[in-house]
């Protein structure tokens, strides 16, 4: 196990882990209530009818939520950093569909696969953050940020 995962690292080194994952834990989380202030756009520029516009967000809420169990249990058995790693670079490959998208379902898929990603990579935050830093009060801090 890497040092900077064993809660032996230097502190330069976890700050700079806690810093990685509290920005993935912000873009996870705000990207599941940002798209709301795009959806007027969106309905133009993609042609959703009003009632089909609710699925650009359930697409991502339904997945990310649907998934989370799923997204834990390949934590622990295939490693919390590389599922993290793979998480949020679905996340971002999705992210960057969704934002190319050229028609409703296209984006549609595009918010799905992002809820996978997020779903993939948000257990595993929680769980680096645990093994990363001392129990106490080191702990407590790095998760209250």
């Amino acid at each position: 196990m890497p040092a900077i995962l064993s809660g032996r690292a230097q502190p330069q080194s976890r700050a700079l882990v806690l810093a990685i994952i509290v920005v993935c834990q912000l873009m996870i989380v705000l990207d599941a209530s940002i798209v709301i202030t795009a959806l007027p756009k969106i309905h133009e520029a993609l042609g959703f009818s009003s009632a089909s516009l609710s699925w650009v967000q359930n697409a991502y809420t339904l997945t990310f939520g649907g998934l989370l169990l799923l997204g834990a249990r390949a934590g622990d058995i295939l490693g919390r950093r590389r599922v993290f790693i793979a998480g949020i670079g679905l996340f971002s490959v999705a992210s960057l569909a969704g934002g190319l998208a050229q028609s409703a379902e296209w984006l549609l898929i595009a918010r799905s696969v992002q809820g996978v990603g997020a779903a993939i990579a948000a257990p595993s935050t929680l769980a680096l953050l645990t093994t990363s830093f001392r129990e106490g009060e080191e702990r407590s801090r790095a998760l209250a940020l």
